[in-house]
C-alpha cells in the first residue's frame, strides 16, 4: 500500500466512525434526557421538545453535532459503497439526513403539552415559523432516512447478505410505521416515533461500523 492509499484508507476510516458515532451519540443524549427532565413523557412529547426550556442548548446541540456526523461520515459511506448497487443513493439520502438533522437542531420546536414545566397541557392553537420548519426539516430527513435503509435493503440483497437486506427494510418500515402512527396522532405515537427514528438511524451506524472495521 503507498502512503497514499494509507492516508485514503484511514480518512475513509475516520468518515465511516463520524457515521458511526451519530446515532448513539443522538439516541444517548436524547434517551438520558428523556428519564431526567422534569415534565417530560415519552408517550406524550417527541424527543425534538427537549430543544425548549433552560436545558434546551443540550438536545440542539445534539441535533447539530449528530446531523454534522451523519453528513460527513455520508462521504465515508459512498467510499465504500462506490460501484455497488445502492452505492449512489444510500450516500446521497444520508447526506440529506443529516443536513435535515442540522436543519431541525436550527429550528426549534415550540414547547408543548405541559413541557418544560409550566407550558399549558394539550395542543397549541398555532405554531411559529421555527416550530413549522422544524417540522419540515425533521419530515426531510425521515423521509430520506427511510429511502436509505431501503436502499441499503437492496444492497445487501444484491450483494446475498440477506440478513442484512432484511435488517435494512426492517429498520425502515419501523421509521416509516412509527413516523405515519405519531403523525396520524396515535396512542402514545411519540414514543412509536422515537422507536422508529432511534432504530433506523442506529442500523445507519452499525452498517458504517462494519465497513470501517
Amino acid at each position: 500500500m503507498t502512503a497514499i492509499q494509507h492516508r485514503s484508507s484511514t480518512d475513509t476510516r475516520l468518515l465511516l466512525t463520524c457515521a458511526a458515532a451519530a446515532a448513539p451519540l443522538w439516541a444517548g443524549v436524547s434517551l438520558l434526557q428523556a428519564v431526567t427532565r422534569e415534565g417530560f413523557d415519552i408517550t406524550r412529547h417527541p424527543l425534538s421538545v427537549l430543544s425548549t426550556g433552560s436545558l434546551g442548548w443540550l438536545q440542539i446541540a445534539n441535533f447539530l453535532i449528530s446531523g454534522l456526523l451523519t453528513a460527513v461520515g455520508a462521504v465515508g459511506l459512498r467510499r465504500v459503497l462506490r460501484g455497488s448497487p445502492g452505492g449512489t443513493w444510500a450516500p446521497r439520502l444520508m447526506l440529506v439526513n443529516g443536513i435535515g438533522m442540522v436543519a431541525a437542531g436550527l429550528l426549534v420546536m415550540d414547547p408543548a403539552d405541559g413541557f418544560p414545566v409550566g407550558t399549558p397541557a394539550g395542543t397549541t392553537t398555532a405554531m411559529s415559523w421555527h416550530s413549522i420548519g422544524h417540522m419540515a426539516a425533521g419530515s426531510i430527513s425521515f423521509i430520506a432516512l427511510i429511502a436509505a435503509c431501503y436502499v441499503l435493503g437492496r444492497h445487501f440483497s444484491r450483494a446475498g447478505r440477506r440478513g442484512h437486506a432484511v435488517a435494512s427494510r426492517i429498520a425502515a418500515t419501523a421509521l416509516l410505521l412509527g413516523n405515519g402512527w405519531a403523525m396520524s396522532g396515535g396512542t402514545a405515537g411519540s414514543l412509536t416515533l422515537a422507536v422508529g427514528a432511534i432504530t433506523a438511524m442506529l442500523w445507519v451506524s452499525a452498517v458504517a461500523a462494519q465497513y470501517r472495521a
